[in-house]
């Protein structure tokens, strides 16, 4: 009778804490549901019944020959930011792995040095390096390399877009290679397996839900990503995002502009759907090398 006496107490503070918690997320779910779906909910429904219900906005962006080559494009792009980020990334968060921590602090301003300062001001710096007579042209022109004008072109913003994107790899990758138990590269060592066999049958797959996560992260903004293409590309290499800008802005074709975005927002929810199938073996074999290590 005692111990029944003494739970209910316990349970009814649990219940209250609970009751508290939620309402600490309030603010956060109103602000959630305000800016973003009840937006998302104006845009479904104005690309469904404007200038008549149905799906004719759907079916013109579909059927448009140079929208799906827009959309191809863009998705092209943003496959290149992400694998060119990650190659860049990766082994820089693991040499911060590697160093001590005043080192490691240096590492890590480094990274997110560029936040300092605003992305209009970043991007016009790339304009000026890429520009016909710019930094990377006479760099190129002294080793015999003439002709290469980044600027107008899809490298040009791809280029830029690595540099924009490079923190949100670097560090999901640093911690979760942080993560790892160091000691199961030496186990793999002592039981025959050279240092790159072991880095690349131990280390690296411990490391995918890093991977996973920065992946998930650059590929998504680099989809949706509007002001380096605006600035450093040309109408003719549009993107996603700088086509549903024109016909906002230029064209007054809400509806046309809300069916597009909606596709690219499927594209994006069928990516994060496939990278967290991928993803949820991945941590579960990850958490279990490391506890057994």
């Amino acid at each position: 009778m005692t111990a029944v006496a003494t739970r209910v107490p316990a349970v009814r503070r649990a219940g209250s804490e609970k009751r508290r918690t939620s309402w600490l997320l309030l603010p956060a779910a109103a602000v959630v549901l305000v800016f973003f779906f009840y937006p998302l909910a104006v845009i479904l429904w104005r690309s469904f019944t404007e200038p008549s219900f149905g799906a004719g906005n759907y079916l013109a962006v579909l059927g448009d020959e140079v929208q799906i080559r827009v959309l191809l494009r863009t998705l092209r792009t943003a496959l290149i930011i992400t694998v060119a980020t990650l190659v860049i990334a990766y082994p820089y968060a693991y040499a911060m792995t590697l160093v001590g921590r005043r080192a490691r602090s240096v590492l890590t301003l480094l990274v997110l040095m560029p936040f300092w300062t605003s992305l209009m001001a970043r991007n016009f710096a790339w304009y000026v390096l890429e520009q016909r007579g710019g930094v990377i042209d006479r760099v190129l022109s002294a080793i015999g390399i003439d002709g290469v004008v980044l600027l107008g072109s899809v490298a040009g913003v791809t280029v830029a877009m690595v540099q924009v994107m490079l923190p949100f790899m670097v560090l999901p990758l640093q911690s979760s290679m942080l993560s790892i138990d160091r000691s199961l590269l030496h186990a793999a060592g002592s039981l025959g397996a050279r240092r790159p066999v072991a880095f690349l049958r131990v280390y690296v797959p411990l490391s995918m839900p890093g991977v996973l996560a920065g992946v998930s992260v650059v590929f998504i903004m680099s989809l949706g990503f509007y002001i380096t293409p605006a600035l450093l590309g040309t109408p003719q290499q549009a993107l996603v995002a700088q086509v549903i800008g024109t016909q906002v802005n230029d064209l007054l074709d809400f509806a046309g502009a809300g069916a597009l975005g909606t596709i690219l927002l499927v594209v994006t929810l069928v990516v994060l759907a496939v990278l967290s199938r991928v993803a949820a073996p991945l941590g579960t074999s990850a958490a279990g090398g490391a506890g057994r290590g």
